[in-house]
């Protein structure tokens, strides 16, 4: 028999078609935080949720779909389309569009409606494309409730409802109102529903635990804040907020989840999703003060920027439990970095490395490659920086126009090929197609992508160093890693030509 639910959030994604033959071992599995903090706001307005993780389970979006509609019987359903980082909601749109598809082909009771990074982005186009009821363009939860609320009480005309896209007939309604941001977020909204989400699916990227690198789960992700202050052009972060902004969450809020997640799961490995928890000091002492009263051996990791890491931060962080730090460094030249909001040398970039390593944290260093002005000698220039650098992990990007970016509205401006599904903005995906800009050709910026991997992947000195910090099964998972090949289309077709 079916559970009845009022509200059936559904996390999509399918990490096969994301990440290839890395799928398996390699990627993180994240709990989905923004259905999670959605499910206790609107559990505190008396209201019954439940959780669907389809990445979490290993599930197919019809798999996920048929589960939907067989074991609950939810008015409404709510596809929260979110990523493992900030810029990664697009690439989960296909599943989500599929999942839409087939619980309304099911014809079920249940209203559909999507919410996220993606959806916020580009609201009209998608009510247009995907089979739902109900869009959200804003954060989501008041939205939810009152939708939520006006579908139990029989309602036909949701005009009235903030930041609600909606469905009369054939003709596709605007919001008249915005949604009101929340901003007690220690009383609305006071942490993520966990007793709803499959606790033991969950593990740590693989790079987080190369201090104990079998020993990735329990793992967790919570937000300390929401929100970004900046407004660099790749980034879509801010779509759902509506604008730059940066809400928090007190010390004492935080805490309180981290206890929680300790005691109940044995949470040993947490991920902070903020994307910039290293920047307001009040903040991040009050957290790190309450950490390091606890007796927990916890390990986390947070992101950074390079001009907010303050040195008097440093030991506290490390004293607190939190091991890494992921730094946006984006570029090794000045003139690329400039649209990312970046007005720093690699003087700076250097001594930021050196001195957080100096405290003992270690850093994930971010680079991309393909940015507006880039060429393929700065992007050298980038990789020769990274191998200098030689922080203990390291991502490489290729430049995307994510929707909700100032980069999206300038390639569609210019009519810039963009790839050709949504799945498709996947950094890993078999037809990822990055954005060609006037110096590189897309094919051009993804070889020098997948080839830059490569180069620090197997890079003599960096591989020294992580065996003299972590050990020789480290080297050995990464060398797995490395070996495991990425199949390009884009690749594909133009070496065929």
């Amino acid at each position: 028999m079916a559970e009845g639910v009022d509200v059936l959030f559904i996390n999509p994604g399918d990490r096969k078609q994301i990440y290839q033959d890395l799928s398996e071992e390699f990627p993180a599995i994240e709990p989905p935080v923004f259905a999670g903090l959605y499910a206790t706001y609107v559990r505190q307005k008396g209201c019954c949720a439940a959780i669907y993780d389809a990445p979490a389970l290993g599930v197919s979006a019809q798999q996920a779909a048929e589960a939907a509609t067989r074991d609950y019987s939810a008015k409404l359903i709510v596809i929260v389309c979110y990523g493992l980082q900030p810029s990664a909601s697009t690439q989960n749109m296909t599943a989500a569009g599929d999942i839409a598809r087939m619980i309304s082909d099911a014809g079920t009771s249940a209203k559909i409606m999507m919410l996220g990074t993606h959806p916020s982005a580009l609201p009209e186009r998608t009510m247009r494309d995907e089979a739902i009821d109900f869009l959200c363009d804003l954060e989501g939860p008041v939205t939810i409730f009152k939708t939520l609320k006006a579908i139990k009480g029989g309602e036909e005309d949701f005009s009235d409802i903030p930041s609600l896209w909606w469905r009369d007939g054939d003709r596709v309604v605007r919001p008249t109102s915005a949604e009101p941001i929340l901003t007690d977020l220690d009383n609305e909204m006071p942490g993520i529903a966990w007793d709803l989400l499959p606790m033991d699916k969950y593990r740590a990227h693989n790079w987080h635990s190369f201090d104990h690198i079998h020993d990735r789960s329990p793992y967790a992700a919570i937000h300390t804040s929401l929100g970004c202050p900046y407004k660099c052009n790749f980034c879509c972060i801010n779509s759902p907020f509506g604008k730059s902004s940066y809400r928090m969450w007190s010390p004492e809020s935080v805490i309180k989840e981290i206890d929680y997640l300790v005691e109940n799961y044995g949470v040993k490995n947490l991920k902070f999703v903020d994307e910039m928890f290293v920047l307001n000091k009040n903040h991040v002492m009050g957290i790190c003060d309450l950490l390091k009263s606890r007796d927990y051996e916890v390990n986390i990791w947070a992101y950074a920027r390079v001009d907010s890491v303050q040195d008097e931060f440093l030991d506290n962080l490390k004293a607190a439990g939190v091991n890494w730090l992921c730094l946006g460094i984006e570029s090794a030249s000045d003139h690329v970095r400039d649209g990312a909001d970046k007005i720093y040398g690699n003087d700076d970039i250097k001594d930021v490395v050196h001195r957080i390593q100096g405290a003992g944290i270690y850093i994930i260093g971010n680079y991309i490659f393909g940015l507006p002005d880039d060429s393929v000698e700065r992007m050298q220039g980038t990789l020769d920086l990274a191998l200098e650098l030689s922080c203990e992990f390291a991502n490489f990007y290729s430049a995307m126009a994510y929707p909700g970016s100032p980069l999206y509205d300038q390639a569609m401006a210019q009519n810039i090929p963009l790839p050709d599904m949504w799945k498709d903005f996947s950094q890993h995906g078999y037809n990822a197609k990055p954005l060609a800009n006037q110096f590189c050709s897309a094919a051009e910026i993804l070889e020098f992508r997948d080839n830059a991997f490569d180069t620090y992947f197997s890079h003599q000195p960096y591989l020294d160093m992580v065996r003299d910090k972590f050990g020789q099964d480290v080297v050995d998972h990464l060398n797995r890693m490395a070996a495991i090949p990425l199949r390009r289309k884009l690749l594909e077709d133009s070496n065929a030509a």
